[in-house]
């Protein structure tokens, strides 16, 4: 490929993933300003798009294809959401793009905007030429709060009888291959107590102290996850791992709380770990915990909420997605993670998937999060290798 028109094509990713991160689509909120950006952007090429709306219509999955349905097209697919963002921390704006150093910084540029941003500066080449299989371009809502958007749109396309070669998923992998991940799992725990002023604890019942014994119990299982292989996984670390990660509850030191959760994840390498986890801890709620928070408080109560359980995405002995990147990349190289992505939806409804994209994944979710140039132009040159491999 010319240089120039490479740098074009550089050029007009950057335009986009600028206005991509104007849009603050933090996970739970409204992305639908975002969609309707990318919807007209591929509309404009004569795309046929279709919309998946959230439960309470203000989020939206966009599946838009490029290319008639008369073979098996490709899927490339990326979550439109990103992790919140305290403007007080960064050096800048989070949520306007500033370019420094052949970089750019803000919420999302690495993850996973920067891909989106590739593929829409590269779809009016697809939609230049004649294409042998249709290209389809996938953006879900609230893959970082469980993976929520996604089986959505697997669900509309099931019912559409629709044939898929492969997926590409570009979550920031420093355009690695990658072939599988481990399972994740989120909750989010409820404790109600009974308040009381704290000179007198008999009288009342606290939330926190119960989360505490809970957030133990979950410590306890936590080390039992390590004892449950027998051999070393492809995982890193090769265990299945649980981790607490916020409390919250309490008005002060002098007043027993009488609310408290407890925010917390597990990342199984298999389907059964997880069950172990959810088994003992849902047990330990039953039998040990919710007779003695009742005891002074008949109302007292421990629920469970599951934020997400997403499948982990299991290594194949041969994956036409895995080996369709690898040829584009020039890259054999071929990697594990250990953080969850929806690769696993796909890969269950029968689609072979790949997980490749711009960025690093240490970049991701950080303080001035950013996304360099040379990863945008990696991603890019794949984009259009794709292009001329499936054009007549």
């Amino acid at each position: 490929m010319q240089k120039k028109n490479l740098d074009h094509l550089l050029s007009e990713t950057v335009k986009i993933l600028k206005d991509l991160i104007g849009f603050k689509t933090i996970s739970g909120q409204k992305n639908l300003d975002l969609i309707s950006y990318c919807e007209e952007k591929l509309n404009s090429l004569g795309a046929k798009s279709v919309r998946t709306y959230s439960a309470n219509k203000l989020q939206a999955n966009l599946f838009s294809t490029l290319g008639e349905n008369k073979g098996k097209g490709i899927i490339l697919s990326g979550h439109t959401d990103v992790v919140p963002a305290s403007p007080g921390d960064w050096t800048s704006d989070p949520f306007v793009a500033r370019e420094k150093d052949n970089k750019i910084f803000g919420r999302g540029t690495c993850d996973m905007k920067g891909f989106i941003a590739c593929t829409l500066a590269v779809a009016p080449l697809f939609s230049s030429k004649k294409l042998k299989v249709p290209i389809h371009f996938s953006y879900t809502f609230d893959e970082e709060t469980g993976c929520l958007g996604a089986p959505l749109v697997l669900a509309e396309l099931e019912k559409k009888n629709i044939n898929f070669s492969a997926c590409i998923i570009g979550e920031p992998t420093n355009m690695k291959a990658i072939t599988a991940h481990k399972g994740y799992n989120e909750y989010i725990t409820h404790f109600t107590g009974l308040s009381g002023h704290a000179s007198n604890p008999e009288v009342g019942v606290s939330a926190i102290e119960y989360a505490i014994q809970y957030s133990n119990k979950l410590l306890e299982l936590r080390d039992e996850l390590k004892k449950r292989i027998s051999k070393k996984t492809i995982f890193s670390p090769s265990y299945s791992t649980l981790q607490v990660g916020k409390i919250s509850g309490g008005l002060g030191a002098n007043v027993i709380a009488d609310q408290c959760s407890l925010e917390w994840e597990v990342r199984p390498i298999n389907k059964e770990d997880g069950e172990f986890i959810s088994n003992n801890i849902d047990t330990y709620a039953k039998d040990i915990l919710m007779p003695k928070i009742k005891k002074n408080n008949p109302k007292g109560d421990i629920k469970k909420e599951i934020v997400g359980e997403v499948v982990g995405f299991n290594k194949e002995d041969s994956s036409e997605a895995v080996n369709l990147v690898c040829n584009l990349t020039g890259d054999n190289e071929k990697n594990t993670m250990s953080f969850g992505t929806e690769a696993g939806l796909f890969q269950k409804s029968g689609i072979s998937t790949v997980i490749c994209g711009p960025g690093s994944i240490e970049q991701a979710h950080i303080v001035d999060e950013y996304i360099t140039y040379d990863q945008l132009k990696k991603c890019l040159k794949m984009l259009i290798s794709l292009q001329e491999k499936i054009i007549n």
